[in-house]
């Protein structure tokens, strides 16, 4: 059962822009505990509230839960029972932020829906971590689904990372801190509700844009900002600035034509500099990166 006294031990209070902000979590899983990791690094002092079985993480991926709870202060209750809400209600005496995962009607039987809460206590503050904004609220989804809604998935592959997930915990601290100056300005406690689907398709501008797509500059389309293979694995190159790109091939020994400049879309460009990077290896490429100034980094197969 994860209490105070097994939970991670708190690393030192580090110093910040929130320094004395009071942050209370009973969110679970991966966006809350993330978001809550964010506010104790910017100085906040987080606690949170677990259920008398734990963060689900805390039983599938330990290592996740014990890095995300650094510096957290866990306690457990069960708030379906009265003796959870009165230790619940205790600790919200003293909080300033309340950062929630629930769905909107989960929260209003736990009595915890925005106006019971700001009603009770008018200098709280609440950042509700829900899967999709507004009425949409109440439909089941996940990471995966809000990826796959912002276009961020391709065929049957499966993202590389938990980017709604860890784009709505980054939008989490980011209102806790909005909802802290308005605070501030205002003298009362606000509510801001932040959706991971919101968060997956701000991730995926720039591929809705074409910036990504293979004819988009930072998509493969420039041949100085693309993976390329040398001799004992990988390198990503991105030298897409002018002078970068300049200083690219001028160590691959590529001019200009004469009657005008380098381009880089053009395919002869790629297989120029296929040839360069094929004859080095990984550490003969991080030694031209450092001497030049190159922005390169080397990785293997």
């Amino acid at each position: 059962m994860p209490t105070a006294k097994s939970a991670p031990k708190p690393s030192p209070q580090p110093t910040g822009p929130l320094k004395g902000v009071r942050v209370l979590s009973i969110s679970l899983n991966l966006p809350g505990p993330a978001a809550l990791q964010r506010l104790h690094q910017l100085g906040a002092r987080c606690q949170k509230i677990e259920p008398p079985s734990g963060d689900p993480m805390r039983h599938f991926l330990p290592q996740a839960y014990a890095d995300l709870h650094q510096g957290v202060r866990v306690s457990s209750a069960d708030l379906k029972t009265a003796a959870g809400q009165a230790t619940l209600h205790k600790a919200l005496t003293q909080t300033d932020v309340l950062l929630t995962s629930f769905r909107p009607s989960a929260l209003r039987k736990l009595g915890l829906g925005w106006a019971a809460l700001h009603k009770r206590y008018p200098h709280l503050c609440q950042i509700a971590i829900v899967g999709a904004p507004g009425e949409a609220a109440e439909i089941a989804g996940h990471d995966l689904t809000y990826m796959a809604e912002a276009g961020l998935t391709q065929n049957l592959e499966m993202p590389p990372t938990l980017f709604a997930d860890m784009g709505g915990a980054l939008a989490a601290s980011e209102a806790a801190m909005a909802a802290i100056i308005q605070r501030t300005r205002t003298g009362k406690g606000n509510h801001r509700e932040v959706a991971l689907s919101t968060a997956a398709l701000f991730l995926g501008l720039p591929k809705s844009w074409g910036l990504t797509s293979p004819q988009g500059v930072v998509g493969g389309a420039h041949a100085g900002y693309r993976i390329y293979a040398c001799q004992d694995g990988r390198v990503a190159v991105a030298a897409l600035e002018p002078h970068f790109a300049q200083r690219l091939a001028d160590v691959a020994a590529i001019k200009a034509p004469k009657e005008g400049a380098l381009d880089w879309r053009a395919p002869i460009m790629r297989k120029r500099l296929t040839r360069f990077f094929a004859g080095h290896t990984r550490a003969s490429l991080d030694a031209i990166a450092a001497s030049n100034d190159l922005p390169l980094h080397t990785l293997a197969n």
